[in-house]
């Protein structure tokens, strides 16, 4: 580097540092993509809770659920890039791009990943009275029946929702789709028997491990989820090929100093090195891993192509 390009480097930095330093004694708003109670909030509260102490920081939790998290991250795209506003967002900011006509962001120029935040298998619930006890005996009365059976999900385009078109492609079944505006609304009816699926994720599946209200068939997962949901088996050890987790991330409005990013992440990776938060993570179903923003970026392409190819070759759109 020339001695020119050196003196410039330094100028800029010194000139970048007052309003980094600024942002970091502000309040820091995370706008979480889903409503209190979920798995994206319990995850952001658990992380960002224990953020404040290992940066110093306030974190304020803020929730925007509506529109398959298109609201939240409408606000976060829109928002100053001081580091002050943060997403927090799930599987569906992946499937957004291809699932609808029209977002008012771009989902990979708006956004600077930040860090991934956990992964948790998928997992198929189902009613008590539902007759089939395996994935095997799932799928021989699915072709058996094409069209009659239903199972349900918090809506279109969610994780759940590609989970059973995935299960759908791959197994060469006809479930229908029952898409609801809430979790809660779905889960009731399935523990009533009105419908006798639902794909849902390993939180949501431990709400009923002890009551008895439902069974978990089966999980998304390529690992066991032994220790979380004991002697669950996977869905790809009978329908091949299949594997679906959810995922949460962090991410920053594009035009975030790299400074600050690196920043975030670095502090997130020591929060999810405790042991006490990892217990924590995992207590409610979450895997956590290190990552880099450029890890999480990859990831994301990945999930954004994967989950593309499905929305493209099933035809499905919110307009």
């Amino acid at each position: 580097m020339s001695g020119a390009a050196s003196r410039r480097s330094l100028l800029l930095a010194a000139l970048a540092a007052p309003s980094l330093a600024r942002a970091q004694t502000r309040n820091v708003r995370v706008v979480v993509a889903y409503g209190a109670g979920g798995t994206a909030d319990a995850t952001a509260r658990i992380l960002f809770a224990r953020l404040n102490d290992v940066l110093g920081q306030n974190f304020v939790i803020e929730n925007r659920p509506g529109a398959a998290g298109t609201l939240a991250a409408g606000v976060v795209a829109r928002a100053t890039a001081d580091g002050t506003t943060l997403l927090h967002d799930a599987t569906a900011h992946s499937v957004n791009p291809s699932l609808f006509a029209r977002l008012p962001y771009d989902t990979r120029k708006d956004f600077a990943p930040v860090f991934h935040a956990m992964v948790t298998p998928s997992t198929l619930l189902a009613n008590n009275g539902f007759a089939p006890k395996t994935i095997a005996e799932l799928v021989a009365l699915a072709k058996a029946e094409p069209g009659k059976l239903d199972c349900g999900s918090p809506g279109i385009g969610s994780l759940q929702h590609m989970s059973l078109e995935l299960f759908n492609r791959l197994a060469g079944t006809r479930i229908n789709h029952v898409p609801y505006r809430e979790v809660a609304a779905g889960r009731t009816d399935m523990v009533a028997g009105r419908i006798p699926l639902m794909f849902s994720n390993v939180p949501g599946s431990m709400l009923f491990i002890g009551n008895g209200q439902a069974r978990t068939l089966a999980h998304g997962g390529t690992e066991p989820t032994v220790g979380v949901l004991p002697g669950i088996p996977a869905i790809g050890a009978t329908v091949r090929g299949f594997d679906s987790y959810e995922w949460n991330g962090v991410f920053a409005p594009t035009g975030t100093p790299r400074a600050e990013i690196e920043r975030l992440n670095q502090g997130l990776n020591k929060v999810i090195a405790e042991p006490e938060t990892r217990a924590r993570m995992e207590a409610i179903g979450c895997l956590v891993r290190p990552n880099t923003p450029e890890q999480f970026a990859t990831a994301l392409d990945a999930e954004i192509e994967r989950w593309g190819r499905i929305v493209r070759e099933g035809n499905i759109r919110v307009e």
